[in-house]
């Protein structure tokens, strides 16, 4: 099983750094989109089947919180996990993140073993389904 993910950065060069990392961690990645702002992601999140949101903080038009705290509005969207990759570091700004009810914060720079080990915490560990037998027997419909 391979995970969706979308990436929210204003910056084209970081979106394409974290798509990178992500691959470069051998992170099971089925399907990747990117947005540049909080409202263009919620046009992505309400089109397609996302597993994990990855935002920064810092954006022009919709930033990284108003983003989540539109996501948490909305019944469809609120139990997407989303974690935050940003430079913003201040105890205050991680406290009101995690009060919105966010599954993680990496801290830009950042390495692909932790982008790896955030993501796997967050979705757990991809299984295989090959192998798995489905039966009916004793179940009665």
């Amino acid at each position: 099983m391979a995970f969706t993910i979308l990436v929210v950065d204003d910056s084209l060069p970081m979106r394409k750094v974290i798509r990178k990392t992500i691959m470069a961690s051998g992170f099971a990645m089925a399907d990747y989109d990117e947005a540049a702002d909080g409202a263009e992601a919620l046009g992505i999140l309400r089109e397609k089947w996302i597993d994990i949101v990855l935002t920064d903080y810092n954006m022009p038009g919709m930033n990284g919180l108003e983003l989540v705290n539109q996501m948490k509005g909305d019944e469809l969207l609120r139990s997407i996990p989303v974690v935050v990759i940003t430079t913003e570091g201040s105890k205050v700004r991680i406290d009101e993140f995690r009060e919105k009810g966010v599954a993680g914060y990496i801290k830009k720079p950042f390495t692909p073993e932790e982008i790896r080990a955030k993501l796997y915490e967050i979705l757990g560990e991809p299984h295989d389904d090959e192998g798995y037998e489905s039966s009916d027997d004793g179940i009665d419909f």
